[in-house]
């Protein structure tokens, strides 16, 4: 999605942008393609119609005891297979910016793909492995550039802080709007976000915790998820038997107008952290995976949203009943210090410039 936003941005300013993309289990293809971007779909397994000398040549390069990534295994092939793949992609192109948003690749495959582009940018908020980048973008709240000193060359440009964060143009359009209803907070209605996929269901978790709550009569809650989510269905039936009003929503595009609207969000910690930054929402945020303590742990200490390990219904609903009006407003007033909306901006004069 943080691609999409950059892309739109892009496009609107004259450039043209392809996607690369692996045909995994819940892959945004048609979404993209619908946007009206050309997309390369990678299978997931490795096609005769690539060059086995190029593989080889590729393999050359690399050491069989090397030590990968500790996402190696989110690429589906080895990164050798994903290089050559992604050069048969390509290298019909003229590339000016290869831009890489994915945990599992570092400088062996950008050194592999380096005959095929000018310039790389990388996306990243792990800062735990090599990059060959000219720039880099890292929108976790205060992300300190020295984390990357020693994993890019001394003349990457690196952009460190949620300054950075590229969302929606739309984000911007109702921070107004979202920051002006704040001013006399009251909990009348949740938002519930986890993600498009949701594949552990902790949305009937929350939705279960809400319940136990018995919060004051007419709160309604909305409940977004993806298309694709593969326990949607449970959860839609799980909503039609809380004691609330609760709606659920499936592939919504005005996600910043429900975000506007809402007073309280219960999410996960990753890139939506900023979206709802920038429309100042009190947030309990929920820490679903390793490299989502960073961003969490670094909000929470700045006073800009509560924290759970925990998606347990008890956890939940222990949360969901401190929440007060006067907590509401300080989670807002800190929140909305950290992100203004307008990231994607600045990253694009950075890549101009370049």
């Amino acid at each position: 999605m943080r691609c999409l936003t950059l892309a739109d941005a892009l496009t609107e300013r004259g450039h043209q942008c392809i996607f690369i993309c692996r045909e995994l289990q819940g892959h945004l293809g048609s979404l993209i393609t619908n946007k009206g971007y050309s997309v390369h779909l990678l299978p997931l397994s490795l096609p005769s119609s690539i060059s086995a000398l190029q593989l080889n040549t590729i393999e050359a390069q690399s050491s069989k005891t090397e030590l990968l990534p500790r996402h190696s295994t989110w690429l589906g092939v080895s990164w050798q297979q994903d290089a050559a793949q992604t050069i048969d992609a390509i290298q019909s192109s003229i590339i000016d910016w290869l831009i890489v948003d994915h945990y599992a690749l570092d400088f062996r495959w950008q050194n592999a793909c380096q005959p095929y582009y000018s310039k790389l940018a990388i996306i990243d908020d792990l800062a735990d492995r090599q990059h060959i980048s000219n720039l880099l973008i890292d929108q976790t709240y205060n992300r300190n550039p020295s984390d990357y000193e020693m994993l890019t060359p001394k003349a990457s440009t690196l952009l460190c802080g949620a300054e950075y964060a590229l969302l929606r143009p739309e984000f911007a359009q109702w921070r107004e709007h979202s920051l002006n209803r704040r001013r006399t907070p009251e909990l009348n209605h949740i938002l519930v976000n986890l993600g498009g996929m949701d594949k552990d269901n902790i949305t009937g978790q929350i939705l279960t915790g809400i319940d136990k709550s018995h919060l004051k009569t007419g709160i309604t809650i909305t409940v977004v998820m993806g298309q694709n989510a593969p326990h949607k269905d449970s959860v839609i039936q799980q909503a039609k038997m809380m004691e609330c009003s609760c709606k659920v929503l499936c592939g919504v595009n005005n996600m910043a107008e429900i975000m506007a609207n809402s007073d309280l969000a219960i999410g996960a910690a990753g890139s939506t952290s900023w979206e709802r930054c920038t429309l100042g929402l009190p947030t309990i945020m929920l820490v679903l995976a390793e490299n989502q303590t960073k961003i969490a742990s670094s909000l929470a200490e700045a006073g800009a949203c509560l924290i759970s390990y925990s998606s347990q219904p008890e956890v939940i609903k222990n949360l969901v009943s401190t929440i007060t009006p006067k907590l509401m407003s300080r989670l807002s007033k800190v929140s909305q210090q950290i992100a203004d909306g307008c990231g994607v901006n600045t990253v694009l004069v950075q890549l101009e410039s370049l």
